[in-house]
C-alpha cells in the first residue's frame, strides 16, 4: 500500500492506494471512503477511468505548480502536500484563482453556450471543445455574470487560455474567475 498526502485545489487529503493483482486496477481510500478504480492510458495526457463502475475521462496537464486534472469540465490542481512550503502562499491575480478552467489539452471550440452579460450558475456548461474526436463541456466554476468571451467557434485553444471571464456573485467581496 502506498500513502499520499495530496492538496486538491484548496483541500488537503490523505490517500491510500492499494494495487490489485493487475497493474491497471487499484483501490483508493480517501478518508472513510473506498473507491475501486480501473484505468487505462488513452494518450500521454488522457486516462479512461472506471470508478466504482462509472466511466470517466480525465485529462492531465503538468505545470510548475503540480498537475492539473480536468474531469467533466472542471479543473483540479493536485499537488504533493509534503512538497509544499509550510507557510501559507499569498493569493493574488487570476493565475492563482482556484476556479480557473481552461481546455484540458489543445482543442478546437465547437460551441459557445453563453453570451456576454449572461448570468450563470456553478457547473453550467459554457464552452464545448473537441480534441481527439472527444467533446468536453467546460463548466462555470461559480455563480456569476459572463463579462467577456475570449474565443470563437473553430478557434484553436490550449491549456491556460482564458476562454470566458466570469465576475463571481459575491456582494461583499466581488472577484473575477477565469475560464
Amino acid at each position: 500500500m502506498k500513502k499520499y498526502r495530496l492538496k486538491i485545489s484548496e483541500e488537503t487529503v490523505d490517500v491510500d492506494v492499494s494495487n490489485s493483482d493487475r497493474e491497471q486496477n487499484a483501490e483508493f481510500t480517501i478518508g472513510e471512503k473506498i473507491y475501486d478504480v480501473r484505468f487505462q492510458a488513452i494518450t500521454d495526457n488522457c486516462l479512461q477511468l472506471i470508478v466504482d463502475g462509472r466511466s470517466i475521462e480525465a485529462f492531465v496537464a503538468k505545470s510548475g505548480q503540480g498537475k492539473h486534472v480536468f474531469v467533466n469540465g472542471r479543473s483540479f490542481l493536485i499537488q504533493d502536500a509534503n512538497q509544499l512550503p509550510s507557510r501559507r502562499a499569498r493569493r493574488s491575480g487570476l493565475d492563482q484563482t482556484p476556479g480557473d478552467v481552461t481546455p484540458p489539452m489543445p482543442a478546437v471550440v465547437v460551441r459557445i453556450l453563453v453570451a456576454e452579460g449572461d448570468i450563470v450558475k456553478k457547473g453550467q456548461g459554457l464552452i464545448v471543445v473537441t480534441a481527439m474526436k472527444m467533446e468536453t463541456t467546460l463548466a462555470a466554476p461559480s455563480d456569476g455574470k459572463v463579462i467577456k468571451i475570449n474565443t470563437s467557434v473553430d478557434a484553436k485553444v490550449a491549456p491556460g487560455d482564458i476562454l470566458v471571464e466570469i465576475e463571481e456573485e459575491e456582494p461583499e467581496n466581488e472577484k473575477r474567475s477565469a475560464i
